[in-house]
C-alpha cells in the first residue's frame, strides 16, 4: 500500500508542478487580465475548502477508495480546465472545479498515507510529501520543455490525466489487497463513530499549528523571486531560480529526515519552526543573493518537516472510523494558512517594504516555537516525556464508549 501512496502523492505533485508552469499560457489562453486571473484564483480555494471537510465524511462513509476517485478526477479536471478556459467565466468554474478536487485529494492522501504509515509502523507521510515536492519540480520543469516544443495547452494536463487514472487504479488495488489487515476498510453500510463538539478542539489546535507552518511555507514560496529581484536587485532570470531553491530543499529535507520516529516529533517541531525563523531572518538581512539563498535553504528546511510531522502525530493517533474527518479538520485549517501566507506578507511590504515582511515571517516561526508545546499539550497529542506514538487518548477519549488506552 505505502507504493501505491506515494505514486499517489506523486501525481499529485506532478499537477500541481505543471499548472504552476503554465499559468501564463492559462491566462493567454482565456484572454485576462493580471486583476483577473487574480480574481480567478481565489475560485481555487473557494472549491477546495468545502470539498476538503465534506472528503473527511466521505472516507469515514465508504473508506480510503475516495481516494482512488478523487485523485484520478483531479488529473481530468485538469485537462478538462487547459480545454475549456477560453475566457473569464469558463477559467473561474474549471479553477473551482480544480479547487475542489485538488482539496479532496489533499485530504484523502493524507489519509492513505495515514493508514499505510500506522499499518506498516514505520514513518510514511514526510517522505510521501516528499515525492510531492520533487514532481512539483519535475512536472514544472517537463511543462517547460513542452512550452519550448509549442505542444498544445493540453498536452502535459493529459499526460497528468492519465497518469492519475493509473495511479487511482493501483489504489484500488492496494486497497483491495489490504482489506484483510487488522486495520481493515470500513464497509459502505458501516456508520462513521459520530463527532462530538469536544472532539474536534484536538484537531483544531494541531490544525492552528499547521496554520502557522504553511503561512510560512508559503509566504516563501510566492515572495522569494520578488525579494531577490526588488531588494537585491537580480536579474529576472536569476531571481526566478528562488522559488525552485526553496522547493528542492523542502523534498531533499523531507527525504533526509522523513524517517524519524515519533518519539522525536515534537523535537522535530521545535527545531524545523526554529529554523524557519532564523532563515526568514537572515533573508531580512540579507546583503547579497547568496546571503538571502542560504537564508532560504535554510527556512525551507524548516519549515519542510512541520506539517508532515503534525499530520502524522495526528494519523498515528486516530480511530480508522474518524481518520478522514481528523484528516480533514487538520488540512482544512493549516490549509487557511497557505492561503493567507501571501496576503500577510503583502500586507506587511506594503506597510513597512518587503525586508519588515520577512521579519513579520519570522515572527510567524517564532510564534510557532512558542505555542507547539502549549497546544501539542492541550490536544492531548504529546507533551514532556511522553511518546506520541504511544500516548493516551486526546480530549476525544473522553467519550463514555469507547476505552481510554491505546493500541
Amino acid at each position: 500500500m505505502i507504493v501505491s501512496v506515494v505514486v499517489a502523492f506523486a501525481v499529485f505533485g506532478a499537477f500541481w508542478g505543471v499548472w504552476g508552469a503554465s499559468v501564463p499560457r492559462v491566462q493567454h489562453q482565456a484572454g485576462v487580465s493580471d486583476g483577473q486571473l487574480g480574481f480567478a484564483l481565489l475560485f481555487v480555494g473557494a472549491g477546495a475548502l468545502p470539498a476538503m471537510l465534506l472528503t473527511g465524511r466521505a472516507l469515514d462513509r465508504w473508506g480510503l477508495a475516495v481516494s482512488a476517485v478523487v485523485i484520478a478526477a483531479l488529473g481530468v479536471a485538469g485537462a478538462a480546465l487547459a480545454l475549456t478556459a477560453v475566457d473569464a467565466a469558463s477559467l473561474c468554474a474549471g479553477l473551482a472545479v480544480v479547487g475542489a478536487t485538488s482539496g479532496a485529494a489533499d485530504v484523502s492522501m493524507n489519509a492513505a498515507a495515514g493508514r499505510a504509515e500506522k499499518a506498516a509502523g514505520r514513518p510514511v507521510i514526510t517522505r510521501a510529501h516528499g515525492v510531492f515536492s520533487s514532481l512539483v519540480v519535475f512536472g514544472s520543469l517537463a511543462t517547460g520543455l513542452a512550452s519550448s516544443a509549442s505542444l498544445p495547452l493540453a498536452v502535459p494536463f493529459a499526460a497528468v490525466a492519465v497518469l492519475g487514472l493509473l495511479a487511482g487504479g493501483f489504489l484500488v488495488r492496494a486497497l483491495a489487497g489490504h482489506a484483510s489487515t487488522p486495520l481493515q476498510e470500513r464497509t459502505p453500510t458501516a456508520d462513521a463513530a459520530p463527532f462530538g463538539r469536544r472532539e474536534i478542539v484536538p484537531y483544531l489546535l494541531i490544525g492552528a499549528l499547521g496554520a502557522l507552518a504553511f503561512a510560512s511555507e508559503n509566504a516563501h514560496q510566492s515572495w522569494s523571486a520578488v525579494f531577490a529581484h526588488d531588494e537585491l536587485r537580480s536579474s529576472t532570470g536569476l531571481s526566478a531560480v528562488a522559488p525552485a531553491v526553496f522547493a528542492g530543499t523542502v523534498a531533499v529535507t523531507r527525504f533526509s529526515f522523513g524517517g524519524l520516529r515519533a518519539e522525536h516529533a515534537r523535537t522535530v517541531l521545535l527545531i524545523g519552526a526554529s529554523a524557519a525563523a532564523i532563515g526568514a531572518a537572515l533573508i531580512a538581512a540579507a546583503p547579497t543573493l547568496l546571503i538571502a539563498g542560504l537564508g532560504l535553504a535554510v527556512a525551507a528546511a524548516g519549515t519542510a518537516v512541520l506539517f508532515p510531522t503534525l499530520l502524522g502525530v495526528v494519523s498515528r493517533n486516530v480511530d480508522e472510523s474518524r481518520r478522514g474527518r481528523a484528516t480533514s479538520i487538520v488540512t482544512s485549517v493549516s490549509y487557511l494558512g497557505f492561503l493567507v501566507g501571501p496576503v500577510y506578507v503583502g500586507l506587511w511590504a506594503d506597510a513597512v517594504g518587503l525586508r519588515g515582511a520577512m521579519v513579520a515571517v519570522a515572527v510567524l516561526a517564532v510564534a510557532l516555537v512558542v505555542l507547539t508545546p502549549a497546544l501539542l499539550h492541550l490536544s492531548g497529542f504529546g507533551s514532556r516525556g511522553v511518546d506520541v506514538s504511544a500516548r493516551q487518548e486526546p480530549m476525544s477519549s473522553q467519550r463514555e464508549d469507547r476505552p481510554a488506552a491505546r493500541r
